[in-house]
């Protein structure tokens, strides 16, 4: 307990420090393509006003079909947060990298098929991105940073093609499936919630289930369960220690996707990372209460800015 709550305050004195980011001159934007045998992956290179040189940090945005801006699909509006940061970034003198991840956006051509899906898929293209900004002579070194599911996804690309440090925003510390587990717990009938523990534990081990309750299906169609396998066999906290780099742990305290104890979690897995608790920051970046109504409405609210208390942990981290 008191180790956690010395990290805890660490964090608090690193937000504390933070001021508010110098004005800059105006960044620009360069589109940026991927090229995959499974077809083109899109991107953007936000470039800083006048900077010799600059790091440049490739930006993963999270779960589902959420594209480079940080905009959900199936969420009605847009957010933005991930070109919000990209271009706050800029303004101090970092470069970016953000993309739609294959079958989402411009990488739309580039889905392979739902039971040809693996995890591993998203980690090699995020290693191959990093690869392709190290071999670009106009950046002097490349850092990820990962928001939710693409903390992982970064973690494990950082490590695969050898990035300078490393950013988790509101990642899960423990595997996928304890997560799910415990999101699922008392949400079914007794007669589904053996199914669903069933299932789970089989696909923890590896095996395939077919068929499953029509109930269950959506979430356990046997087409997906290949990559659920894939994604479980991941345990976040053991990934993180592994990391060679030097790592900052960042988490909103109104995040009501991602609790507080995921981040203490990769936190005390690599005890030299950097913990910034981020105090009002909400699970798309923003400064929202924890008030469901609020907090809903901020998922589609590209008035709200990113929270440049986010921000300045950030550039700190990079540019100490």
């Amino acid at each position: 307990m008191g180790n956690n709550i010395q990290r805890y305050a660490a964090g608090l004195l690193l937000i504390a420090a933070i001021g508010s980011a110098p004005a800059r001159a105006q960044s620009s934007e360069q589109p940026l393509v991927l090229d995959t045998p499974g077809g083109p992956v899109a991107g953007t290179l936000q470039l800083p006003a006048a900077a010799a040189r600059p790091q440049v940090a490739l930006i993963i945005a999270g779960s589902g079909p959420t594209d480079r801006d940080g905009n959900n699909a199936t969420i009605p509006g847009r957010n933005d947060s991930l070109k919000m940061l990209a271009a706050a970034l800029a303004d101090n003198g970092i470069a970016t990298l953000r993309y739609d991840k294959r079958g989402i956006g411009a990488s739309r051509a580039a889905a392979p098929d739902e039971a040809a899906l693996r995890f591993e898929t998203y980690v090699d293209d995020a290693a191959a991105w990093i690869g392709q900004l190290k071999a670009d002579p106009r950046f002097a070194s490349v850092a990820v940073i990962g928001h939710s599911e693409g903390s992982l996804i970064g973690m494990l690309a950082a490590q695969q093609a050898g990035a300078a440090a490393f950013v988790s925003i509101a990642g899960a510390g423990e595997g996928a499936s304890t997560i799910l587990r415990r999101q699922m717990a008392g949400k079914l009938p007794p007669d589904l919630g053996k199914e669903n523990e069933r299932i789970l534990s089989a696909l923890e081990s590896g095996v395939i289930v077919d068929p499953v309750p029509p109930e269950l299906a959506p979430l356990y169609r046997p087409s997906v369960q290949p990559y659920m396998i894939s994604w479980f066999k991941y345990d976040p906290a053991q990934r993180i220690a592994e990391l060679a780099m030097p790592v900052l742990v960042v988490q909103g305290n109104t995040d009501m996707q991602v609790q507080m104890r995921q981040a203490n979690v990769l936190n005390a897995a690599r005890p030299q990372s950097k913990l910034a608790i981020i105090p009002g920051m909400n699970h798309v970046l923003k400064h929202v209460p924890a008030d469901p109504e609020k907090q809903a409405a901020s998922y589609g609210d590209p008035s709200l800015p990113v929270s440049p208390l986010l921000v300045r942990a950030i550039v700190n981290f990079l540019q100490p």
